[in-house]
């Protein structure tokens, strides 16, 4: 097992000690002062400003939320990822149990503060970090109860995420399946950066504790079985599945099988570096017919099947610094000046499949220029939009 943390810390803004946790015995509060020295020696090297320092024999990780530092001190060879994570779980749990997490909060909670830690973490190893099982039996003020609490068979039992004893008058799942698509287009219309990054977001409201199953068209299935789909196979790489998924059932004939938590949580997430033509293609052309007018021609047009509708798309286009008195003209939405952006911001509501759209505009500029001046930088063309019920992927799930 990966070593242990040492102890934790939760720091001011300033680095004074408002609450500590010894797991180990093998540090002391003075290290808290000593990495807050290290803080500030990294704060001044711009080329390091990685989570992690390291003194004498002892490594700290840090995190910052509002104005409190969350640290673990370790004297082993520890794993820097999940104790990352743990510490941002940690952040997770205060906000569920104090809305926020801040300093003030941390003062006005002490005894509830050192009873999380205690269940969180156990000898260095974190524990339970699920907020709603905790808050079954570590209760605030407002939530305490006159009789002594067992603790939730979910501390005891395999499935930690999950109660038992819970139940509803109607079974539901909901599955939304939500991508995010990052382009790269360079002015040549060549595509640099392409990648999908896809979420398998879930609300599961179902009694007892029941087993779900799901499949995907996935190429690695797919070709194990000899057989193919009506539709595209996809590759998905950088999968991450909640705690919740069984990995040995999924390494072997790759279902998705799990006890789900209640309510919402993101079941899976996954990455696409396939290329992607850009759903939204837009092509700018500037003209400048004197030193003191400049005019731009925008066109905006979808590369989508007519039966979807981008929604609330946003084109944002770089102006000189020096540009005013803006005259623009669409053929569909509206558009404004951010001058403190630089830039003018075409926003159309429902942008359907097939469809062109056209932006003029006309700026005027100062007639006088510094023949001195640094070339106008060139930012690029930023594109957002929504497009519901849509999946640049092709990823298909099913129920087993």
């Amino acid at each position: 097992m990966a070593g242990a943390a040492s102890a934790l810390f939760l720091l001011d803004i300033k680095g004074r000690v408002l609450v500590w946790r010894d797991y180990r015995g093998d540090v002391s509060s003075v290290q808290a002062e000593k990495f807050f020295t290290k803080l500030i020696e990294k704060e001044g090297d711009q080329g390091s400003q990685d989570p992690v320092a390291y003194d004498n024999g002892v490594t700290y990780l840090f995190v910052q939320h509002n104005n409190v530092y969350l640290m673990t001190a370790s004297r082993q060879n520890c794993n820097a990822a999940s104790l990352l994570l743990f510490l941002h779980r940690v952040v997770d749990v205060f906000k569920h149990y104090f809305e926020e997490l801040e300093e003030e909060s941390l003062r006005d909670n002490f005894v509830v503060v050192y009873e999380l830690l205690d269940e969180m973490m156990d000898f260095g190893y974190p524990q339970y970090t699920e907020a709603k099982i905790l808050s079954e039996f570590i209760k605030t003020d407002a939530y305490r109860m006159e009789v002594t609490q067992r603790p939730p068979m979910a501390v005891t039992n395999a499935v930690s995420w999950r109660s038992e004893g819970i139940r509803y008058n109607k079974n539901e799942v909901f599955l939304d399946v939500v991508e995010s698509v990052n382009i790269l287009v360079n002015s040549n219309g060549q595509i640099i950066r392409s990648d999908v990054v896809g979420a398998l977001k879930m609300r599961t409201y179902l009694s007892g504790m029941p087993e779900c199953k799901l499949g995907l068209n996935d190429r690695v299935l797919l070709e194990a079985q000899g057989r193919t789909t009506k539709g595209k196979a996809i590759d998905l790489d950088d999968i991450k599945f909640h705690q919740c998924v069984r990995l040995a059932r999924f390494e072997n004939d790759r279902t998705i099988a799990f006890v789900p938590p209640d309510g919402s949580f993101d079941l899976m997430t996954y990455r696409l570096s396939t290329q992607v033509k850009p759903l939204i293609w837009v092509e700018a052309q500037i003209e400048k017919h004197s030193r003191s007018r400049m005019e731009i021609t925008v066109k905006a047009r979808s590369q989508f099947k007519e039966r979807s509708t981008a929604t609330n798309v946003e084109i944002e286009f770089p102006v000189p610094s020096d540009a005013t008195n803006p005259n623009v003209r669409t053929s569909m939405g509206s558009a404004s000046y951010a001058p403190e952006k630089d830039a003018l911001i075409w926003k159309i509501k429902s942008f359907p499949g097939g469809k062109e759209y056209m932006l003029r505009a006309e700026f005027t500029l100062p007639s006088i220029t510094d023949e001195e001046a640094p070339p106008e930088r060139k930012a690029p063309i930023r594109v957002k939009f929504e497009i519901p019920y849509f999946t640049v992927s092709g990823i298909q799930v099913c129920a087993h």
